[in-house]
């Protein structure tokens, strides 16, 4: 997802930092906590310099602490991120751990919950999104490290009457000459020092935990089925409540009678309350998941005829029609009349692109649990458990609704099982919807815990997809075969209009999250690009790469589709066309997988064609050569290879694992059936069998290599999913001679 501007969301006035800015932080933003030492060391960063004054002066929380030493060595890593899946849980403490120099197996982590210690160092806000964790906390956390190893080896200089230069602190050990002492010895001496005001960090040759396969710290627990899930939060007296939406977006329960649902055994009660978008619904509240579902399914409720009535071919014949238009210019051209040099053309391609509304459907579906103390009818503080990508704006979500001081509201962070950008929602829909539920339950005069659950078909149904889109490009060539020109035109909803992103991400108009990884123009083309955004009561977000899903697959098989009419080995034509300095990261990554894969050289099976996609998003290059057969009419992929320029890798164990994620994640999009269909404004999927993902059986075998870099890290979450579809669809060409204009593809 992109999140360039969320600072100003939070009031956190913080645009351009990065991570390297981190070092530049005065020492004062480094602080002991030591009511959470424990009789050891406990150190934390301050709000940010610009935090508080931002905030209209508003006090901010009070420092956490980002790591913790216990006098028996174990040393305790706080992760300012969700950790849904990426590896995050584990990466940033190998960071820490790295510069703190102590045995990897004396490290633990813990998600950290809402405060202002936690806001990302670049955007201001505490949030897990954009690919941003490492990439914008590597210098955070190698601070950290190196600050804390600094105190320990000058607590034990100042003991032993040595200077600190005798001491040598490796391995969770601080020795001199034939003294010794652990951390977990020097801990509490430590925290009686001031914190120094510069450190030096590691030379990465020396690095024995960043660039190491490692393990996930949380492997063990997810193993044993350990409750580390917001889904499997539980709290005494505990009750469960599913709300019954209405079936068109924005619409509202006219009547209803509850009495069915109130006879199940297990129904508390059944409650209107307000939903997203102005609609209202129904909360059953029950004693578990199941009653609480049975009951809503014995609702009897008429709702009222108001809501979307947006339907999914209507829009692809609105959106064509605009696509044939001059839109708003996001990329204008260097290389004058574009239109012209196209009229004048020997060869035309005209193309027309339909991507489809998809849903994030991640594994656990959206859930929330709070717990409020309780003054007559009203909150007077509430502590909620949620697996949140956008802590800072949930939390002040959660504290509006309820109307109370967002310090009042605690937020733990719990793990996710997965989310793909639908747990980063600017309205915070879900959260509101919840807290709506609870706020109803307290004027019931109820005191009891509440978690609200969504289902499967809640979710898929829910909304909040990634747009539906229609492109359309016309690309010109001359006698010789070379292009000319080339006009595109992409529309599609705008994911920030409305939002506090809108001043931020959308310029001259157009929103640069729709347009992102076509007007980068790496290729160095004659080209142009506007946009329309036409508005539509489909509730829209970000999903996983945002933009560059769409972009890449209609950029990537143009350009196959380019090389081919030049008669041109698409990988020859890339590597012309790609600038040896402004783009030595593009070729290295396509040189890569080409190297890897054996492309060119190797024979395929008979059946089989190779197909090839390059594509950067977050700072990553990823390229895909793929081995594809079709069959019964579908596409099957049997091997990915997959060149990847992501800077420096922090766990290749990890890293490999996000990109082969990623690949099937992108492999989704090619299935029959994987797109969301609206008629007169009612979600006709319901779950898995109408929204069908990849399965085991669909998985290729996925070959990962990284491009040695001695870089800060890039972001690694979300690049390889753009690549994926059009590598295949490029593949689908060489077996079929059909080009492939939308997502699924049209194969029989």
């Amino acid at each position: 997802m992109r999140l360039q501007g969320l600072e100003a969301m939070a009031g956190g006035g913080l645009q351009g930092r990065t991570e390297h800015s981190i070092a530049t932080l005065s020492r004062r933003s480094f602080l002991k906590m030591a009511s959470l030492a424990g009789g050891g060391f406990a150190l934390g960063i301050g709000a940010l310099p610009d935090m508080a004054q931002a905030e209209g002066g508003k006090a901010p929380s009070p420092p956490q602490a980002f790591v913790v030493i216990s006098p028996d060595n174990i040393v305790t890593v706080a992760v300012n991120r969700l950790e849904f899946g990426q590896g995050v849980h584990t990466a940033l403490p190998m960071v820490l751990a790295e510069e703190l120099d102590i045995p990897w197996a004396n490290v633990r982590s813990t998600l950290a919950p809402a405060g202002d210690a936690y806001r990302d160092p670049g955007f201001g806000i505490q949030m897990t999104g954009g690919s941003t964790a490492l990439k914008n906390s590597f210098g955070q956390y190698r601070e950290l490290g190196a600050r804390a190893r600094a105190m320990l080896v000058a607590a034990a200089a100042k003991q032993w009457g040595v200077d600190p230069s005798a001491c040598t602190a490796e391995q969770g050990v601080v020795t001199a000459g034939a003294k010794r002492a652990t951390y977990g010895e020097l801990a509490s001496a430590a925290m009686a020092l001031p914190v120094p005001a510069t450190v030096a960090l590691k030379d990465p040759s020396q690095f024995r935990i960043i660039g190491k396969a490692t393990p996930r710290l949380d492997a063990a627990a997810k193993l044993h089925g350990d409750p580390v899930f917001g889904i499997d939060t539980r709290l005494d007296k505990m009750v469960v409540a599913v709300v019954a939406h209405p079936p068109r977006f924005g619409g509202k329960v006219k009547t209803f009678n509850a009495d069915k649902a109130l006879a199940i055994k297990g129904v508390r009660d059944v409650m209107l309350v307000p939903v997203d978008r102005g609609g209202t619904g129904l909360a059953v509240v029950a004693d578990g998941f199941w009653p609480a579902k049975q009951g809503r399914d014995a609702l009897q409720i008429e709702w009222e005829n108001a809501g979307s009535r947006a339907s999914t071919k209507a829009l692809y014949e609105e959106y064509g029609k605009l696509a044939a238009q001059p839109g708003l210019v996001a990329l204008a051209s260097e290389h004058g009349d574009i239109g012209a040099a196209i009229k004048g053309a020997s060869r035309v391609i005209d193309a027309e692109y339909r991507l489809p509304y998809l849903a994030h459907a991640p594994m656990e579906p959206l859930n929330c649990t709070m717990q409020a103390e309780i003054a007559g009818s009203k909150a007077t503080s509430v502590k909620v458990w949620v697996g949140s990508q956008f802590q800072t704006v949930d939390q002040a979500a959660i504290a509006r609704t309820l109307e109370l001081p967002v310090e009042k509201v605690t937020l733990n962070t719990m793990m996710a099982g997965g989310g793909f950008g639908r747990r980063a929602v600017p309205t915070s829909d879900y959260l509101v919807e919840s807290a709506g539920v609870l706020r109803a339950w307290i004027a019931k005069g109820r005191t009891e815990p509440l978690k609200v659950m969504w289902s499967r078909e809640d979710d898929i149904k829910g909304g909040y997809y990634r747009p539906l889109h229609v492109h359309r490009a016309r690309v010109g060539f001359d006698a010789k075969g070379q292009l000319v020109g080339w006009q595109h035109t992409v529309v599609g909803q705008s994911i920030v209009a409305g939002t506090p992103f809108e001043a931020f991400l959308v310029k001259n108009g157009v929103d640069s999250t729709m347009t992102e990884g076509i007007v980068e123009n790496e290729y160095g083309l004659p080209m142009q690009v506007s946009a329309h955004h036409p508005k539509t009561d489909v509730a829209v977000l970000w999903w996983r790469s945002v933009g560059n899903t769409h972009t890449a697959f209609v950029k990537e098989t143009l350009i196959d589709e380019i090389a081919t009419a030049a008669r041109q080995d698409p990988v020859a034509w890339r590597m012309a066309k790609l600038d040896p300095t402004r783009h030595a990261r593009h070729r290295d990554a396509l040189g890569l997988a080409v190297d890897r894969s054996g492309y060119g050289k190797r024979k395929l099976p008979k059946g089989q064609a190779w197909g090839v996609a390059l594509h950067e998003s977050f700072g990553t290059v990823v390229a895909y050569v793929v081995e594809v057969s079709v069959s019964k009419g579908e596409a099957r992929v049997h091997r990915v290879t997959a060149g990847v320029h992501c800077n420096r890798v922090v766990n290749p164990l990890t890293a490999e694992a996000q990109i082969q994620g990623a690949c099937i994640f992108g492999l989704s999009m090619l299935r029959p059936g994987f797109a969301i269909e609206i008629e007169n404004g009612v979600v006709r999927n319901s779950n898995f069998p109408d929204y069908p993902p990849p399965r085991m059986p669909d998985a290729p075998r996925i070959d990962v290599f990284f491009v040695p870099s001695e870089d800060a890290p890039a972001g690694l979450g979300e690049p390889g999913v753009p690549p994926l579809a059009p590598a295949v669809a490029n593949a689908v060409f060489r077996l079929t001679g059909k080009r492939q204009r939308q997502t699924p593809f049209v194969l029989a």
